[in-house]
């Protein structure tokens, strides 16, 4: 095969690959939310609802990359330990909230949109959610680890991982990875 035509298989090879990922990555979002939704349907004690929703979770969200995104650069000086207890710290806590959301009974109707690849190895999926009456734009940043992962959500343009950097980024420049961990521990010890 010549050069010239390895450039052309390339051309139509790529695209299809890039396609295919898409697609991929969609199809374990909406695989993730209807595993999500089952569980919710099934769980009639809200209290009890967060360890239910926990297996799945990890399966489907890397709290690893949100946790390093949300600390920030700072995450470089925790400990390995650290770093897994503030990992465990902050998956506990964003389950929690998200768990909270949920009124039993009461479904979103989603509306997923076209995936784009903003860079190899990532697909955002934007969604229209409609909950409780309210139409909400809600993007599912996903990545390459492990197979496809969400590793952020954005809320009508609102990043999850922002908000939650601006404070652990305040709490690491008082007092570095203890003061992180300490804040965490705090948020996740509050009734909700």
């Amino acid at each position: 095969m010549t050069l010239r035509s390895l450039f052309i298989a390339a051309l139509f090879i790529s695209p299809l690959c890039a396609t295919a990922q898409l697609a991929e990555a969609q199809a374990r979002l909406k695989s993730a939310v209807s595993e999500v939704l089952a569980i919710a349907d099934r769980t009639a004690n809200r209290a009890a609802l967060p360890e239910s929703l926990r297996p799945v979770l990890r399966k489907h969200v890397s709290f690893e990359t949100m946790t390093k995104r949300a600390v920030g650069p700072g995450w470089r000086q925790f400990t390995p330990a650290q770093q897994q207890q503030a990992t465990q710290l902050f998956s506990t806590l964003i389950i929690r909230t998200y768990s909270n959301k949920f009124t039993p009974g009461e479904y979103p109707a989603i509306d997923y949109k076209t995936a784009v690849s903003p860079a190899a190895g990532r697909v955002d999926v934007p969604t229209i959610t409609v909950y409780k009456g309210s139409r909400f734009s809600v993007n599912y940043r996903m990545e390459q680890v492990e197979g496809w992962k969400i590793t952020d959500v954005v809320i009508e343009g609102v990043s999850l991982i922002a908000n939650y950097r601006s404070q652990l980024d305040a709490q690491f420049k008082k007092g570095g990875a203890n003061a992180v961990i300490s804040s965490l521990t705090q948020s996740v010890s509050r009734p909700l």
